[in-house]
């Protein structure tokens, strides 16, 4: 067995455990605070960390994108998080991370990295409002070291959503509403913890038509799904009846989307209410999805496959016959 599946294999063991293990980085001292701020990302999205090759410009390119590098013979458009972030140091990055996001790679230039931890989600938390003003909601969760350091999870869904200069208005064009019978209402209980993310699932429920409840982290979503269970049956009633579908994230502060699962399907409560995963993770992290009982898998920043994946499941409930 090569090194790359032992590696996979173990990280995949994380599934249902609410951990989960992150590469380190900073992005430099900034001349105004006097600090050097520790950020983080998930390993299962980074591919490689190598020293910044050499960067050929693109014309017309948003300020933080420096342009493409070659890697084995494939394109790859590089952010420079320090300029993104807004980090005033007199340093140019040197290292380059390379993630994948949706079968999409691209590089991300920071100033260095500093080790692989593997952290709890229980102890990942919200961050707060004036954190969240002062980076514009760069941030999706924070965590502090046990040499006192504060590290900040980075939205990467929406740097990229922000640094790629298209119409997203496209993306839910020909999006139908769901067709019901009678009176018939259906309702969506979605969790992420990127703003970025919960837009895009907001506009792909209102095309089709569908009421929504969300949360922000898995932990919030949890309570609020056992309060609306309990609710159900203190009003004498099943919980599929005021919600039907469930669509979480995998990566959330507090409880991720695995466990989240694990507990859904586990509560009789919420039988034949069917879960879908959204993620940004790659193929590895669906198979560790369907284990802990998901029962579809969409990739983020896919409005008409979220769709479609929503649409089935939700005609599959009034016995009609899905279009996918």
């Amino acid at each position: 067995m090569s090194e790359l599946f032992k590696k996979i294999e173990e990280r995949s063991k994380l599934a249902g455990t609410n951990k989960l293990e992150v590469l380190l980085f900073t992005l430099g001292c900034d001349q105004r605070s006097g600090r050097r701020e520790t950020f983080g990302v998930n390993v299962f999205k980074v591919r490689e960390v190598m020293r910044a090759p050499q960067i050929t410009a693109a014309p017309e390119m948003p300020t933080a994108v420096e342009g493409m590098v070659s890697l084995r013979g494939r394109l790859v458009p590089v952010m420079d998080l320090v300029k993104y972030v807004g980090v005033q140091t007199d340093n140019k990055p040197q290292i380059m991370i390379v993630t994948e996001y949706n079968q999409h790679i691209q590089g991300f230039l920071v100033e260095a990295v500093d080790t692989i931890l593997r952290l709890d989600w229980s102890d990942m938390h919200v961050p707060p409002d004036m954190l969240n003003d002062q980076l514009g909601g760069l941030v999706t969760a924070v965590t502090e070291l046990a040499d006192k350091r504060l590290v900040m999870m980075v939205d990467m869904e929406k740097i990229l959503s922000e640094t790629t200069r298209y119409d997203d208005t496209q993306l839910f064009q020909g999006i139908r509403p769901v067709t019901t019978s009678g009176n018939k209402t259906y309702t969506v209980f979605y969790a992420d913890d990127s703003s970025t993310a919960r837009k895009q699932i907001e506009r792909t429920l209102d095309a089709l038509k569908v009421g929504a409840r969300f949360a922000t982290n898995g932990k919030q979503a949890w309570e609020e799904l056992q309060l609306a269970a309990t609710e159900a049956e203190g009003r004498g009633e099943k919980l599929k009846d005021s919600i039907q579908l469930v669509l979480t994230d995998v990566e959330m502060p507090e409880m991720d989307g695995y466990v989240l699962t694990k507990n859904i399907k586990s509560d009789p409560r919420f039988a034949d209410i069917p879960v879908l995963m959204y993620s940004s993770l790659s193929s590895v992290n669906e198979h560790l999805g369907r284990a802990m009982g998901v029962d579809a898998y969409v990739s983020k920043l896919q409005p008409q496959k979220l769709a479609e994946a929503v649409t089935h499941y939700l005609k599959l409930d009034t016995g009609k016959t899905a279009t996918n």
